[in-house]
C-alpha cells in the first residue's frame, strides 16, 4: 500500500475525530470538552441514583476513597471460614506456642549474653528496616524478634484457610500488613536504637528537626484537602530544569497538545516516532534532565519524535470517557503526525497510554489499516488485567462503587487520592522508613527529578476512570475480545505490527507477569524485554546507569509458547540499559534516511502549556 493510500485509509478511519478535534481546537481558548461529553453530561440518572451516588460518596471521602465495606466482607469470609477450620487453628495456636517459647528463651539469653542477641528467633537483619548492627543489641533484639514472630504469624494465619475467596485473603493480609508495619518498633523513639542514638548525640535536635518537617508537612496536606491547587514548590520545573529537549508544539485539541522536536542530527529515520503517555502521569518522566530523557535520546539517535502531553482534567470535563481519549488522544494526533511526515508511525505507550495504544492498534487492524503503524512498542502497559498485582486489591465492586461516588462528586479522582493508593501498597517504603528518616531523625530525603515528576500530580476524568477500571480492571474485556470501539468489538490477535514489550522485575503497577501474558493473546513478532528495576525507574534507564541488566528473546510468528518461568531461565541477563536494545530494535525495522524535519512553528516551545497546569 502506498503512502498516500495508507494516509487516506487512517484519515477515513478517524474521519470522526478529526472533525471532533477542530472542534475541540476552536473551543481550547474556552477550555471546552467534545460536545458528544456535554450530551452525555446532561443525563445523570434518576433521583434515586443522585441520592445512593450522594450517600456514598460521603463515606468515601471519609475514608479517602476506599471502601470499608469491602474490608469488612473480606474479614468475615476469612474469619468464618477460619473458625470452622480447626486443623488450620490447632497448626497457628502450635506455631503461637512453640514462637512464644523460643522468643522467651531467646530473650532469656539476650538478657545474660547480648553477643548471642535475639538473632536465633527469626532473620532479622534480612529485613531492611533492622540491618542496623544496633539491633542485635539486648533489649531491642527482643523488640525486633517479637515483632517478626508476630508478622511471620499472621501471614500464615491469613494464607490457605480452605473456602476464602483468593481476593478477600490478599486484602486481609494486605490489611494485616499494613497494622503491623504500623507497630514495628522502629517507628517509635524508645524502641528504636538509631533514634535514641541520635537524639543522644544531637542532644534532641533530631526531634526538633523532624517536627519542623511534620509541620510543614501537615501543611501541605491541610491545604490540599482544603482544596488549594497550587505548584507545590519543587527544585525540577518543567521547561527549565527538566522537559528541556527543544521542541515546539505543533498542534492541539483541548484534551492534549502534540510536541514535535528540534533534529539533532542532520538525517532521521523516516518513519517518525509517536510517544502516548499515561494519562495519569505528566508526559515529561519520558523527558527529565537531558542525561536521562528517553525522548532526547531517540532524537540524538535520529528520530523524527512526537510526544502527547495530555490536559490536566477538571470537573468540566467529568463526562469525558474512554472512546473520547482514543478519538482525539491517539488518532487525531496520529492523524496530525502523518499529515506531516506522510509515513507510517514507530507507536510507543507507557503505562495507560501502553493499553490506549493497544485498543487503538487493533482497531486499525480490525478495518483493514495494518500499515499505519510501522512498529509498536509498550513500556510497562497492561493489556490482560485478570492478575493486577498488589493494585487489585482497590478494585472489586464495592470499591469500585465508593470510587465512583467519589469521583461523581467532584468530577474527577485527584492525584492525591491516587497516589494515595499507590503509597500504601508499597507502605514500609513509602510511608513508615520515610517517617522515620525524616519525623524522628529529622533528615530531609534530598529530592530528584524523578521524585519532583512524581509530585506532580494529575486527575482523571470521572466517567473515562470509571469506564477504564471497570472495563478494563474488573472485566477484562480487552483481553476477552469483548471490548468495542463504535460498537464493534477489536482483537489484539487482529495486530500485525511487530512489538517491543518492556516489563520491569519490580513493577507493583504493572507486574511483569501480567505484561507478559500478551503473548497469548497476539500472534505477531514480539520482542519481550524484561529489566531491573519498577514502574518508572525501570523504564527511566539510561545507559550509564549503575546496576542495570535486562533480559531480551523475540517470539517469531507461529512460534510455540514460552512460559514466564522458561523465558527467564532460557534468557540470560545482559548488563547495561535497554534503551540502547531497543534503539536497534527499531533501526532494524525503519526503512531509510530523509532530511531532517524542523518543528513548524506551531502553538509555542516545548514543554508547552498543558504540562504546567495544576
Amino acid at each position: 500500500m502506498t503512502d498516500t493510500a495508507v494516509s487516506s485509509a487512517v484519515s477515513s478511519a478517524v474521519s470522526s475525530a478529526v472533525s471532533d478535534a477542530a472542534t475541540l481546537h476552536a473551543s481550547h481558548a474556552h477550555h471546552g470538552v467534545p460536545a458528544r461529553a456535554a450530551a452525555r453530561a446532561r443525563s445523570h440518572g434518576s433521583p434515586a441514583d443522585q441520592w445512593n451516588l450522594a450517600a456514598r460518596a460521603s463515606v468515601a471521602a471519609a475514608t479517602f476513597g476506599l471502601s470499608p465495606l469491602a474490608l469488612a466482607l473480606a474479614t468475615i469470609d476469612w474469619g468464618g471460614n477460619l473458625a470452622i477450620s480447626p486443623g488450620k487453628c490447632l497448626e497457628l495456636a502450635t506455631q503461637a506456642w512453640l514462637a512464644a517459647s523460643s522468643f522467651m528463651a531467646g530473650s532469656s539469653r539476650a538478657g545474660d549474653n547480648a553477643d548471642e542477641g535475639g538473632t536465633t528467633v527469626y532473620a532479622g537483619n534480612a529485613d531492611p528496616r533492622f540491618a542496623v548492627d544496633a539491633w542485635s543489641n539486648w533489649p531491642f533484639c527482643a523488640y525486633r524478634d517479637a515483632f517478626l514472630a508476630v508478622q511471620h504469624w499472621w501471614r500464615d494465619a491469613t494464607r490457605g484457610v480452605p473456602g476464602v475467596e483468593r481476593h478477600h485473603e490478599e486484602l486481609v493480609g494486605f490489611a494485616a500488613r499494613q497494622w503491623l508495619d504500623a507497630c514495628s518498633p522502629g517507628n517509635f523513639i524508645a524502641t528504636n536504637p538509631v533514634v535514641l542514638q541520635a537524639t543522644w548525640s544531637s542532644g534532641g535536635t533530631n526531634l526538633l528537626a523532624g517536627m519542623r518537617n511534620w509541620l510543614d508537612d501537615a501543611k501541605t496536606i491541610g491545604d490540599a484537602m482544603r482544596g488549594a491547587r497550587q505548584r507545590v514548590a519543587q527544585p525540577w520545573v518543567p521547561g527549565r530544569d527538566v522537559a528541556v529537549t527543544p521542541g515546539r508544539v505543533v498542534w492541539r485539541n483541548a484534551l492534549c497538545e502534540l510536541l514535535q522536536y528540534a533534529p539533532m542530527t542532520p538525517d532521521v529515520a523516516r518513519e517518525p516516532i509517536l510517544i502516548v503517555p499515561s494519562w495519569i502521569m505528566k508526559y515529561y518522566i519520558l523527558d527529565l534532565q537531558p542525561h536521562d530523557s528517553l525522548i532526547r535520546f531517540l532524537v540524538e539517535q535520529g528520530y523524527t519524535v512526537f510526544a502527547i502531553s495530555w490536559r490536566n482534567p477538571g470537573p468540566e470535563a467529568r463526562d469525558l470517557g474512554l472512546d473520547d481519549y482514543l478519538r482525539d488522544g491517539f488518532f487525531a494526533p496520529l492523524e496530525a503526525v502523518r499529515a506531516r511526515c506522510g509515513e507510517a508511525v514507530h507507536a510507543v505507550g507507557y503505562c495507560l497510554g501502553g493499553t490506549l495504544l493497544s485498543i487503538g492498534a487493533a482497531t486499525l487492524a480490525r478495518d483493514g489499516q495494518h500499515d499505519a503503524l510501522r512498529s509498536i512498542t509498550l513500556l510497562a502497559a497492561l493489556t490482560d488485567f485478570s492478575e493486577p498485582g498488589e493494585l487489585g486489591l482497590f478494585i472489586d465492586a464495592s470499591e469500585l462503587a465508593a470510587l465512583d461516588a467519589l469521583m461523581w462528586r467532584q468530577g474527577y479522582l485527584d492525584g492525591a487520592q491516587m497516589s494515595a493508593a499507590f503509597q500504601l501498597l508499597n507502605a514500609r517504603d513509602l510511608i513508615w522508613s520515610r517517617m522515620m528518616s525524616e519525623y524522628l531523625l529529622g533528615r530531609r530525603t534530598k529530592p530528584n527529578d524523578l521524585m519532583s515528576w512524581n509530585a506532580d500530580t494529575t486527575r482523571m476524568p470521572y466517567r473515562m476512570h470509571a469506564e477504564y477500571l471497570t472495563q478494563l480492571f474488573l472485566d477484562n474485556d480487552l483481553a476477552a475480545g469483548r471490548y468495542c470501539v463504535d460498537g464493534r468489538p477489536i482483537a489484539l490477535s487482529d495486530i500485525e505490527a511487530p512489538m517491543f514489550v518492556v516489563g520491569t522485575e519490580r513493577d507493583h503497577v504493572s507486574p511483569w507477569r501480567s505484561v507478559y501474558k500478551l503473548h497469548l493473546l497476539t500472534h505477531n513478532a514480539l520482542t519481550f524485554v524484561l529489566t531491573a528495576g519498577g514502574h518508572n525507574a525501570g523504564i527511566v534507564s539510561e545507559p550509564g546507569h549503575r546496576g542495570r541488566y535486562f533480559r531480551c528473546a523475540t517470539r517469531e510468528p507461529g512460534a510455540p509458547y514460552r512460559s514466564r518461568h522458561e523465558y527467564v531461565s532460557g534468557t540470560p541477563a545482559t548488563d547495561g540499559s535497554w534503551w540502547t536494545c531497543w534503539r536497534d530494535w527499531l533501526r532494524e525495522r525503519s526503512t531509510d534516511k530523509v532530511p531532517a524535519r524542523v518543528p513548524e512553528a506551531g502553538f509555542g516551545p516545548a514543554p508547552g502549556e498543558y504540562v504546567l497546569e495544576t
